[in-house]
């Protein structure tokens, strides 16, 4: 586009005589292109602007002046470049820390994960989750911010702070949510949220606090068929005084759960339409032998359906229990933890 316009400006030089001041604007394209491109680009953009000054004839004093704006545009697109390289290592490196892999099984639960960010850079955004290893068995939480850039990551964190705080002390998930609001809550500020669901996860169940998140999607182990795990009561976020309420989900060997964010339902096609959770295609992608091979055919939906683009950051997590022993209560210890 920016030698488009180079090459415009020289035409109408060219056609319209010695308009004072036109041939100067062909300085305007190295300045252009330093505030996207790189220094590469940015060079080879000021040459062929002297180029362009040189045949269309212009005044030698012009002609260097374009040149020396070229050579600063090409310093500044250096420096722009390498600055913008560290900041998209810190936020990947931030949202490492914050989107941790989760192990391929986990007290008893199979997991597959895939993120998704809506930007190229892979920069951070308001998606959570995290799963805990606690004496009452593996915890689990995925939730998303209000909000996004560095603000989202810092509520993030504090979320998932207090999160793997409570998890080992507060035997009912009703009352983690409880405490994790009261807690959260004095760093909100008055219209900030965080939508979440907690999970414990046992043998031939899920229990489940919903607070504003999106249901999870329970896929059968026998005929593709989904559905729509959502609460008796809708249930307000984190920071909006929730009263959360208990859901159990049983499971049947080989049922499975898929955790989202909103960047999966809210992907529209050509025509505005949402995508549809329960349709046909989902239901077989969900029911793949292999988890991450089922994560990754319903990434491959996704992708198709929004025709290639996302506005919206994507987190998905599926979940299958692998356990069949009975837990033996509240305070039983996996094999895998040792008391101390």
């Amino acid at each position: 586009m920016i030698i488009v316009l180079e090459t415009v400006i020289a035409l109408a030089r060219v056609f319209a005589g010695h308009v004072p001041g036109l041939i100067g604007l062909l300085a305007a394209g190295p300045l252009l292109a330093c505030a996207r491109c790189s220094g590469r680009a940015t060079a080879l953009v000021a040459l062929y602007a002297c180029a362009l000054a040189a045949v269309v004839g212009a005044p030698l004093m012009m002609t260097a002046m374009t040149l020396v704006v070229g050579v600063v545009a090409v310093f500044v697109s250096v420096i722009r470049s390498r600055r913008e390289g560290a900041l998209i290592r810190i936020n990947d490196r931030v949202q490492r820390a914050i989107l941790r892999p989760l192990p391929a099984e986990f007290g008893g639960v199979a997991f597959a994960s895939h993120y998704r960010s809506a930007t190229k850079q892979a920069l951070v955004g308001g998606d959570l989750y995290d799963v805990a290893m606690t004496q009452y068995g593996p915890r689990f939480i995925i939730g998303d911010v209000k909000g996004k850039g560095l603000e989202a990551v810092g509520r993030c964190a504090a979320v998932l702070a207090v999160f793997r705080e409570l998890a080992f002390t507060e035997p009912d998930l009703v009352n983690l949510a409880t405490e994790m609001d009261a807690r959260i809550s004095k760093d909100l500020e008055i219209e900030d949220f965080v939508t979440v669901i907690l999970a414990d996860f046992a043998p031939g169940r899920v229990r489940i606090v919903n607070c504003g998140h999106h249901p999870p999607v329970k896929a059968s182990a026998g005929p593709a068929e989904l559905q729509l795990m959502s609460p008796a009561q809708p249930v307000p976020p984190l920071g909006l005084h929730p009263v959360p309420a208990c859901q159990d989900i049983a499971l049947e060997p080989g049922d499975r759960l898929l955790f989202y964010t909103d960047g999966l339902i809210e992907a529209r096609d050509h025509q505005g339409r949402f995508l549809d959770l329960c349709q046909q295609s989902i239901a077989e992608a969900l029911t793949e032998p292999d988890l991450d091979v089922a994560i990754q055919h319903l990434v491959g939906l996704l992708v198709e359906h929004a025709g290639g683009r996302l506005t919206d950051d994507v987190l998905l997590v599926l979940g299958q229990p692998t356990a069949t022993e009975p837990a033996s209560g509240p305070g039983h210890l996996p094999d895998s933890i040792s008391r101390r």
